[in-house]
């Protein structure tokens, strides 16, 4: 089994892709549903902290761990085949366009995409289209909160 972790709102802690559905993200257009997993807590921690307001401090934040099978089959998009300036806020369209075009290929229900926060790191699209996504195991929602030295 591989792990994969998410942090959200309590409300929002749902494994179904509407935000990525109604905003899009780094890696999808809106109008196509995609779940954003971390390969850790840490790193989802620090995904969800680079997109929050200096002044808005998050509350009732919940952790999720969802186990893939091995047997699932990944999509792996290396930092090599990114364009130059993949990491910038905002990112490249050409970014959403990797993750739509895969999503819409329906060929496999996780792609394996490197972190911009932390290169050397992954992240990971789940396509909930995917026949497959039923299978990934989604663990119940655990209260989270940053540590207030992080809001210095």
């Amino acid at each position: 089994m591989a792990f994969v972790w998410r942090l959200a709102k309590a409300g929002y802690a749902s494994f179904d892709g509407e935000g990525a559905r109604l905003y899009g993200g780094r890696w999808n257009h809106p109008g196509i549903r995609a779940v954003y997993a971390s390969e850790s807590l840490s790193l989802a921690t620090l995904e969800y902290f680079v997109n929050l307001d200096t002044d808005l401090a998050p509350d009732r934040l919940v952790s999720l761990r969802a186990e893939i099978p091995r047997r699932i089959e990944q999509e792996i998009v290396e930092t090599g085949n990114l364009p130059k300036h993949w990491r910038t806020c905002p990112a490249p369209e050409a970014l959403q366009d990797i993750g739509t075009e895969w999503l819409r290929r329906g060929e496999t229900a996780v792609l394996s995409v490197p972190s911009a926060v932390v290169p050397e790191e992954r992240n990971y699209l789940l396509n909930p289209a995917h026949r497959e996504f039923s299978r990934i195991r989604i663990g119940r929602p655990r209260p989270f909160h940053f540590d207030p030295r992080m809001r210095k």
